[in-house]
C-alpha cells in the first residue's frame, strides 16, 4: 500500500475497530469487510464523517464464491465436460429447503472519496440464509439502485428496503441467476420465433455442450524446424 492508503487503513481502524475488517490484498488497494447486521451504520459514517467521505459508489457487484481457492483440473485429453465448472443441465433451481455456506455469497462496494482522492472497497457476505440477502443502500448512494438489481438478477442476492427490485438484463419469465456458478453456461431453455404460432417460444436448451480443454494444435512451417531455421533467402 502507498503512505496515503496505509494512513486511511489507520483512520478506518481507529474509527470502526472490530466492526471492519481489512482483507489482505495483492493489489495495493484497501478492501474492508463488515457484517451485513452493521452494513448501513458503516456505510452511513463511511460517507458523511470527516477523514472518510466516500461520497460516491462507483460500482456494486455480487460474487459467487463456490469452489474458490479449488485448483484446476489436470487433464491431457479431452473430455465431454472440458474445464466447464458449470452445473449440468439439470439443475435449473437450488432447494428452497437447503441453506448456502455462510461465505458463498457476497456484495461488494466500490467506493470513492472526491474529497479526499481516495478509494475503498467494502465487501459483506449474505451468510447462510437462503435466498442471500443484505439491507439495500439505495438511501445512502443513490446510484445503488440500478446496481442492486443488477446483483439481484444475475446472482439472486435479496436487498431488503429496495423499492423496485426487479429484473434488469435477463427475460420477465426468466428462470435461475445466470451468474451463479451452479446455472448451466448454455442456459435451460432457449427462445425463438415460430411462423407456425405466429410468435415467440420458449423450448429447452438446444446448444451442445463444447469441450473447452486448452491444448495447441499447429502444424504450418513456422513450427517446423528445418524451414524456421533456415535464412529467409534460402
Amino acid at each position: 500500500m502507498t503512505p496515503r492508503t496505509q494512513a486511511l487503513a489507520a483512520r478506518i481502524a481507529a474509527r470502526f475497530g472490530g466492526q471492519l475488517r481489512i482483507v489482505p490484498a495483492q493489489t495495493g488497494e484497501l478492501t474492508c469487510e463488515v457484517d451485513k447486521e452493521r452494513l448501513l451504520e458503516v456505510a452511513q459514517a463511511l460517507r458523511d464523517e470527516e477523514g472518510l467521505r466516500f461520497e460516491m459508489l462507483i460500482d456494486l457487484c455480487g460474487v459467487d464464491y463456490l469452489g474458490h481457492g479449488q485448483a484446476e483440473w489436470n487433464t491431457s485429453t479431452a473430455t465431454s465436460r472440458g474445464f466447464s465448472r458449470a452445473a449440468m443441465p439439470e439443475v435449473i433451481v437450488t432447494d428452497p429447503e437447503a441453506s448456502f455456506d455462510a461465505r458463498r455469497f457476497a456484495v461488494v462496494y466500490h467506493l470513492l472519496s472526491i474529497s479526499g482522492n481516495q478509494r475503498l472497497r467494502l465487501r459483506v457476505f449474505t451468510g447462510a440464509g437462503n435466498p442471500p440477502v443484505v439491507p439495500s443502500v439505495i438511501e445512502i448512494w443513490r446510484a445503488a439502485d440500478w446496481y442492486e438489481r443488477e446483483a439481484f438478477d444475475l446472482f439472486g442476492i435479496l436487498f431488503e428496503g429496495h423499492p423496485d427490485l426487479r429484473r434488469l438484463l435477463t427475460d420477465y419469465g426468466f428462470i435461475g441467476h445466470p451468474f451463479r456458478k451452479d446455472f448451466p453456461t448454455s442456459g435451460n431453455v432457449e427462445v425463438r420465433y415460430d411462423p407456425d404460432r405466429g410468435r415467440v417460444v420458449y423450448q429447452p436448451v438446444s446448444i451442445e455442450p463444447r469441450v473447452l480443454v486448452p491444448r495447441i494444435a499447429r502444424d504450418d512451417n513456422r513450427y517446423e524446424t528445418d524451414l524456421r531455421d533456415k535464412p529467409a533467402n534460402g
